[in-house]
């Protein structure tokens, strides 16, 4: 009882805590799961509630508000709404603020960019930023940051634009100072989405606003100017001038309110602005304009050498002396700046705050890359920089990976090559492939001799092949191969490397390629004899990749023809690898084995020539290293890396022109070629910038509606009927055609007993078409269409150059729910020809002119299986019918076979002019087939007009006739024509 007393006692209270606490969690779990539950059935209660109301109708506006403000508050505590929407959106159009509030907050929670409904709010968005009431203005221009894609975009800019350019005057209901700062956020959204909605002549007035009183308006107006300039520098250099003065009127002129100052600094959020921005473009030739920004410079470098305690100035002060360092970096004219930063980079580098210490890295970097003058101070802190490498914070240390990668020369580039390797093998797997990368471009552009390259490319991948990319092993190989003096000794050293029991991978990719090239320049050396660098490969075989295994058997295949003594082996495991589950191994076996068992060796020796010189080609390696700063949305004007990159234009559009020839000379000399043209790699993967994924465009024709077709085929040989028509809508077309200008009037007809709201219709046309076929919209539809009421749209089109593609509208609206459809208008390059007449003796001498291919096309075809089994078939009059509605003009006594159609026709475009046309059509009743053949004075117009008329005369003529709906008259769409050609 004594031994157990105290201790058998302490060991039950421990276990009972431990209980008690455990039960305590149990109770709290269960009470959490309880209320849960409880939640759970409360939500499903009011949302069935809401449903109810909603399906119920006739809720006024405050009732309506009051519960999508519900169903938003249960999609904020995260449960799923899947039902409203359509309520939330129809609030937008409310007249009372608060409706209209809850109905675009509900919007910009439950809709996204591509969602369907959002095609239904792009009027009402519009009618609100034409609003006189600002309130209205400010939640429009909201909606359309958050949620707006590339067709709001398009919709909207120009209203964006008028807001943020219209000036404020009082009771006139203008644009105020907070609808300018949103209208110019919201305009950079929508720029950054598609920049193409900017228009060129917005420029001018857009940098007037830099200037204006206001700092909120002028701080998001050089926002968006940043943006734009950065893509269009030569559009927006008016921004320069205004961007210094406004820099000296506020830290020499001190023109700045009390409510801006921050900390004691003036403005620190629209001076980085203004010092970013002047970076963008080459420094100016005014003098009046240097002095500005030298002045402005001077006066933030002696307000930083205050010294205060206050954590927020210190940080304000630095972010805008970090951006003053970097201009003045950019400009390379001010010695006397450059000397003051050159001392203190030196001592931010070794700050104790790990922020300060990153920013003098990334100056410091930028100082290495862009003046020649400064290599030597920098070098004065080699130690510190390479102790950067082992600081706690990941991104100081990836500076320090940056400015060492810059700094390095001919002078230093050993020992930082040296210190980086032993790094690499501690270094976080977050930059080994960065820094392999940046290894094996320092060890080419500086290496001086053959030892030296080829002992540091193959250590480097020994130490780091997991994370060595394709290009790194590609690019040794290709360097090897176009350089004779390192062949030999690159061949010794990798099968000393490929005999060991533990060889990467990918040594063992550019083993097999070296030795089969090269390994008969050391057949004769101790230790490297045929069959011993036989064995070394085959050993590997096992273990590696297909890939790996199919360059090996290359090798031994070239072995076959250099060293016919090891033949036997080589045929042993082309005879296994004939039957191996890998079909592309299986295969390369065979054909080996053939080409080995060949009773000459002529095939052979011709199969296994030599590999030549690999061509110049773009670089691979810094393709892949300046990739990660390629999509960012501020574009650096400086890359890392020395001087001689930055320089070089090549480099900084990664298009080299230079030598793959290396010449290595004594230690000390600098390479043939220079640092930028060594550097040229082959690009293999063909690495470039990854591709950005493409919003699916719900207007274009890979979302074309069923039963499209019908109504299209039949507007091909007729101006004007029924494009398309459902149990709701009607779609009719009236058109007519006046040389290379069209115009289209589109009637959408509501077939519903109800009436239908938000009516929205997009155009669209193929990318590659939108510069042969133009469009201007001269009337939109009305957003409402009651019960058998007409809409209308007139649009003209313009055939710049011959076109295949018609172009696609989108119709959405809604009916109870939301409609939806995308057609095909049947605008083809046949409807831009014109009749022409020709007699017998001219039609033959320009049929002989213009020849056969590649100016003619021609095609043997008959009816569709589609077209005979609905008993359709090949008539005179059908073909007749339609070579006329393809608007040819028909030459009648022309062709000697009197059933033979022969015609004439003119093709109107802008651009390219007039293009003259033939035609010779001959039928076979009896067989039901046609030979068509097209020619014309352009070679892209046969093609295009044959494929539109097969397609329309395969089809046949059923004799029953389509029957359509009375449309309106031909003079009224000549008038309407007519009406619109004047204005």
């Amino acid at each position: 009882m004594a031994s157990s007393g105290p201790s058998g006692f302490l060991g039950r209270s421990s276990s009972s805590n431990a209980n008690m606490r455990g039960l305590v969690q149990f109770i709290a779990d269960l009470r959490n799961a309880r209320a849960r539950e409880l939640e759970e059935k409360r939500i499903n209660k009011e949302l069935a509630n809401i449903r109810q109301k909603f399906k119920d109708g006739n809720l006024n506006g405050y009732h309506k508000k009051k519960y999508v403000c519900k169903l938003l508050y249960i999609y904020i505590l995260g449960w799923n709404v899947d039902f409203g929407h359509l309520e939330a959106v129809n609030l937008i159009s409310a007249t009372k603020y608060s409706e209209k509030q809850i109905g675009y907050l509900a919007m910009t929670l439950f809709l996204h960019e591509q969602h369907e409904l959002l095609h239904l709010v792009v009027n009402s968005i519009r009618k609100d930023l034409m609003d006189h009431n600002e309130l209205f203005n400010c939640l429009a221009l909201h909606a359309i940051a958050n949620v707006g894609g590339r067709e709001m975009g398009e919709a909207l800019s120009g209203e964006v634009h008028r807001l943020l350019i219209s000036p404020y005057v009082s009771g006139r209901g203008t644009s105020k100072a907070f609808v300018k700062k949103k209208a110019a956020l919201t305009l950079l959204r929508l720029y950054r989405k598609n920049p193409g909605i900017v228009q060129p002549q917005w420029a001018e007035r857009i940098i007037h606003l830099m200037d204006d009183p206001d700092f909120g308006v002028a701080l998001s107006v050089t926002s968006l100017v940043m943006a734009l300039a950065q893509d269009d520098l030569e559009q927006y250099k008016g921004a320069y001038a205004k961007a210094a003065a406004r820099l000296k009127r506020i830290l020499i002129d001190g023109e700045y309110a009390s409510d801006y100052l921050y900390y004691k600094v003036p403005c620190p959020w629209i001076q980085i602005k203004l010092l970013r921005l002047l970076q963008y473009f080459p420094p100016s030739e005014d003098s009046h304009v240097r002095e500005m920004i030298r002045q402005s410079l001077q006066r933030i470098l002696d307000l930083a050498l205050e010294t205060n305690k206050n954590v927020q100035q210190n940080n304000a002060q630095n972010a805008v002396l970090f951006e003053a360092i970097n201009l003045i970096i950019h400009l390379d004219t001010e010695h006397a700046l450059m000397k003051q930063i050159s001392q203190r980079l030196g001592r931010f580098i070794q700050s104790r705050e790990t922020n300060v210490r990153y920013l003098g890295l990334e100056a410091m970097t930028h100082l290495a890359a862009r003046s020649d003058t400064t290599l030597g101070p920098i070098k004065q802190h080699q130690e510190v920089i390479l102790g950067s490498l082992k600081d706690r914070d990941i991104s100081v240390r990836r500076k320090g990976l940056d400015l060492l990668y810059s700094m390095c020369d001919h002078t230093n580039a050993r020992p930082i090559v040296g210190e980086l390797l032993h790094f690499l093998q501690n270094a976080d797997f977050a930059i080994r492939e960065e820094m392999v990368l940046k290894i094996a471009i320092l060890t080419e552009k500086y290496a001086t001799d053959v030892q030296w390259y080829v002992d540091i490319s193959l250590r480097l991948i020994a130490m780091a092949g997991d994370h060595v990319s394709d290009e790194v092993w590609q690019r040794v190989i290709q360097i090897i191969t176009n350089n004779e003096e390192l062949q030999v000794y690159a061949a010794q050293n990798i099968l000393s490397y490929c005999k060991q029991d533990h060889c990467h991978e990918t040594l063992v990719k550019i083993g097999a390629y070296i030795l089969g090239e090269f390994g008969h320049l050391i057949a004769e050396e101790k230790g490297c004899s045929p069959i011993e660098q036989f064995i070394a490969l085959q050993s590997k075989l096992p273990a590696c990749a297909p890939g790996t295994r199919g360059m090996i058997l290359s090798c031994f295949v070239k072995y076959v023809n250099l060293f016919p003594e090891i033949k036997p082996q080589i045929v042993n495991v082309f005879n296994v690898y004939s039957h191996t589950l890998d079909s592309e191994l299986q295969q390369r076996a065979c054909e080996y084995l053939t080409l080995a068992s060949m009773p000459t060796d002529d095939l052979l020796r011709t199969v296994c020539d030599e590999m030549p010189p690999f061509p110049e080609r773009e670089s691979a390696l810094l393709s892949r290293l300046h990739r990660k700063h390629a999509n960012t949305s501020d574009k650096r004007t400086w890359i890392v890396g020395g001087k001689d990159a930055n320089s070089d234009a090549a480099e900084l559009t990664l298009a080299k022109n230079g030598s793959l020839r290396r010449t290595f000379t004594n230690a000390g000399t600098k390479p043939n070629g220079g640092a930028a043209g060594d550097l040229l790699g082959l690009d293999m993967n063909n690495i470039g910038p990854a591709e950005a994924k493409s919003i699916p465009n719900l207007a274009s024709a890979a979302h074309l509606s069923p039963n499209w077709e019908k109504g299209f085929n039949r507007l091909l040989l007729k101006p004007d009927g029924v494009l398309y028509e459902d149990g709701q809508l009607q779609v009719g077309v009236r058109s007519e055609y006046r040389g290379q200008m069209a115009c289209l009037i589109l009637y959408f007809t509501n077939k519903t007993p109800a009436l239908i709201g938000s009516f929205t219709t997009t155009l669209d046309l193929d990318a590659s078409e939108k510069s042969n076929l133009t469009w201007d919209v001269k009337g939109l539809p009305e957003t409402t269409i009651a019960q058998g009421a007409q809409g209308q749209q007139v649009i003209m089109f313009e055939a710049k150059k011959v076109f295949e593609k018609s172009p696609t509208i989108r119709i959405s609206y809604l009916a109870g729910a939301l409609q939806a459809l995308t057609l095909k208008l049947p605008v083809t390059l046949h409807k831009f020809m014109d009749p022409a007449e020709l007699t017998a003796e001219d039609f033959f001498k320009r049929w002989k002119q213009i020849g056969g291919a590649p100016r003619e096309a021609q095609q043997v075809f008959g009816l569709t299986a589609t077209a005979k089994d609905q008993q359709r078939e090949l008539t005179d009059g059908f073909i007749r019918d339609v070579i006329k509605g393809f608007r040819w003009g028909v030459l009648n006594n022309v062709d000697p076979n009197t059933k033979n159609f022969v015609g004439a026709s003119v093709v109107h475009t802008s651009e390219g002019g007039k293009i003259g046309c033939l035609l010779r059509l001959e039928p076979n009743y009896g067989t039901q087939m046609i030979r068509l053949t097209i020619r014309a004075t352009d070679d892209s117009v046969p093609p295009v007009i044959l494929k539109l008329m097969v397609e329309r005369l395969a089809q046949g003529m059923s004799t029953l006739q389509d029957r359509h709906a009375p449309q309106p008259t031909v003079s009224e769409i000549s008038d309407s024509f007519r009406n619109v050609m004047v204005r």
